[in-house]
C-alpha cells in the first residue's frame, strides 16, 4: 500500500482513463452487432455463420481471463494494459480491411484477446492505488465506462455506418482510439506495478490450481456468474422484448434499453460510494458491502414485475428500477480485492470474469430456448431474476470475512 500516498494526485486521473478504456472496450466489441446486416450482405453470411462470428469474440475473451489476470499480477501494468489496448484497437481497425469470413473471425478473436485486460487489469490497478475502505467508488466508476459504451454505441455507430460505411466505421473506431495512449503514458507512473513475489507468496505462481480452489474465490465466481447471467439477459434480449412484446419501434426500443443500461451504469459508482462512506464512518466492511449487494440483487425482482405488467409505461418504469442492480458492481469488485491476496488480485479477477462470461454464453441460449418452448419471454426473464438472487447466498455463505487471506 506504499503507493497510495505517493500516487494520490494521479490515481483519480488513472481511474478516469480506465473509465475511458472501458467505454472504448464495449463500444468496439458491440459495434459488429449494428454492422452485421451490411456485413452479412457483403459476405453472404448464413444465420449459422453470423452466430459463429458473434460468439468468436467471447471464446477468446473468456479463455484469456485467467492468463491475463496472472500477467497483471506479475508484469508492468503500464505496459501490459497499453499493449493489450493496442492489440484490440488494431484488431478493431483491421476488421474494416477484412476480405474474407475467416479474416473477420480472426480479427474478432484477436479483439477478444486484447480486450481481456479491462477487468483484471483495472481491478488490479484499483487495488494498488486505493485502500480497502476506498475501493467501492473507483471500482464502480471505471466499470461504469462499459455501460456508457453501450449507450454511446447506439448513437455513434449507426451514424457512422450510414455516413461512412461499415469498413470505414471499423477503421475510425479502431485507430482513433489509439489517441488514448498519449494520456495513459503521460499519467500512469512507471513505478506502479504488481506486488513483487517473495518466498512467502510464491505459492501462488507454483500452484495456480490451489489459488483457484480457494473457498472465497469459488463463492465470488458463483455470485458473479449469477450477476452476469442477469446482465447478459438484459443486454441480449431487452431490445428484442421491447419491440416484439411491447410493440415499440426500433428507435423507441433503443432509447428505453439505453436508458436502462445507463441507469445500471450510474448505479455502479453510486453503490460503491455509499459503501465507502459508511465504512469510513465505522460500519463493518463485510456487512456493509454484502448488505448493499443483497439490496441491489433484490432489485432484480422488479424485472419479474415488469414482465407481468399490462401497461407498457409501467413496465418500462419497472425495468429502470430493475437496473438498480448496478448498485452491486463496485462492491462486487471491492469484495474480491479484500478477499484476494495482494499478489493474486489479477488472477482472481480473471477467474471471476471467466465465470461471468460463461453466464454470457449460457444466458442468451437459455432465454431463447424458453421462448421457443414456452411461447413467452416471461419465463426466461423470471429465471434471470431468480438466478441473480441466488447469488446472494454465495456472497453470504461461501465468501467469508472481507480481509486479505493467503491462498
Amino acid at each position: 500500500m506504499g503507493a497510495l500516498n505517493h500516487f494520490d494526485n494521479r490515481r483519480w486521473s488513472i481511474v478516469i482513463l480506465l473509465f475511458a478504456a472501458s467505454l472504448i472496450n464495449y463500444l468496439d466489441r458491440a459495434a459488429i452487432s449494428f454492422a452485421l446486416p451490411v456485413i452479412s450482405k457483403d459476405f453472404q453470411l448464413t444465420a449459422q455463420s453470423k452466430g459463429l462470428l458473434l460468439s468468436s469474440f467471447f471464446w477468446s475473451y473468456a479463455l484469456m481471463q485467467i492468463p491475463i489476470g496472472w500477467a497483471a499480477d506479475r508484469f508492468s501494468l503500464r505496459r501490459l494494459y497499453a499493449g493489450a489496448f493496442i492489440v484490440w484497437s488494431f484488431a478493431q481497425g483491421f476488421t474494416g480491411l477484412a476480405t474474407s469470413f475467416t479474416a473477420l473471425l480472426a480479427f474478432r478473436m484477436l479483439l477478444g484477446i486484447g480486450e481481456s485486460i479491462y477487468l483484471p487489469g483495472g481491478t488490479k490497478i484499483v487495488s494498488l492505488l486505493f485502500s480497502p475502505k476506498e475501493r467501492g467508488l473507483p471500482s464502480g466508476l471505471f466499470d461504469f465506462g462499459t455501460r456508457t459504451g453501450l449507450v454511446l454505441e447506439g448513437i455513434l455507430v449507426p451514424w457512422l455506418l450510414v455516413h461512412a460505411g461499415w469498413r470505414r466505421t471499423f477503421l475510425i473506431l479502431g485507430f482513433t482510439a489509439l489517441l488514448w495512449l498519449a494520456p495513459w503514458f503521460s499519467v500512469f507512473p512507471r513505478s506502479l506495478r504488481a506486488v513483487r513475489q517473495n518466498a512467502a507468496t510464491s505459492d501462488t505462481s507454483n500452484s495456480a490450481a490451489r489459488t483457484l480452489l480457494n473457498r472465497n474465490l469459488i463463492g465470488i465466481c458463483l455470485g458473479f456468474f449469477c450477476f452476469d447471467y442477469y446482465w447478459y439477459v438484459l443486454v441480449t434480449w431487452l431490445p428484442d422484448y421491447l419491440v416484439t412484446v411491447r410493440q415499440l419501434n426500433i428507435v423507441q426500443a433503443g432509447f428505453y434499453a439505453s436508458l436502462a443500461f445507463f441507469t445500471f451504469g450510474i448505479a455502479e459508482p453510486l453503490g460503491g460510494w455509499i459503501a465507502d462512506s459508511l465504512i469510513r464512518r465505522g460500519w463493518n466492511e463485510t456487512a456493509t458491502r454484502k448488505g448493499i449487494v443483497t439490496v441491489a440483487f433484490s432489485m432484480g425482482f422488479f424485472l419479474i414485475a415488469a414482465m407481468r405488467s399490462v401497461h407498457t409505461g409501467v413496465a418500462i418504469g419497472l425495468l429502470i428500477a430493475a437496473s438498480l442492480v448496478g448498485l452491486a458492481t463496485g462492491n462486487l469488485l471491492a469484495i474480491l480485492q479484500s478477499c484476494a491476496p495482494p499478489e493474486a488480485v489479477g488472477i482472481w479477477t480473471g477467474a471471476e470474469n471467466f465465470a461471468g462470461n460463461l453466464a454470457g454464453i449460457v444466458a442468451p441460449l437459455a432465454v431463447g430456448f424458453l421462448i421457443t418452448s414456452r411461447g413467452s419471454y416471461v419465463p426466461g426473464f423470471q429465471l434471470a431474476s431468480i438466478i441473480l438472487f441466488a447469488g446472494v447466498l454465495a456472497y453470504w455463505f461461501v465468501v467469508g470475512e472481507l480481509k486479505t487471506h493467503s491462498s
